[in-house]
């Protein structure tokens, strides 16, 4: 019997200075979760960025 591993997963990605929601696409384009494809769960998008200017950071989440 071959059984799949359930695994949830997070790719996390963090940014400088840009858009949160740019690093879920940057995510996406670049099928960072492709690595992942061989367990079954859900995976998480996050997406994190520091502004510089105001100190202040935005996070997008997202699913995969």
């Amino acid at each position: 019997m071959v059984s799949s591993i359930v695994c949830n997963s997070m790719v996390v990605e963090l940014k400088w200075n840009r858009s949160a929601g740019g690093t879920i696409e940057q995510i996406r384009r670049k099928n960072y979760t492709a690595a992942l494809k061989p367990y079954a769960g859900i995976i998480i998008l996050v997406g994190i960025n520091y502004d510089e200017k105001t100190g202040k950071h935005t996070c997008k989440i997202g699913k995969a």
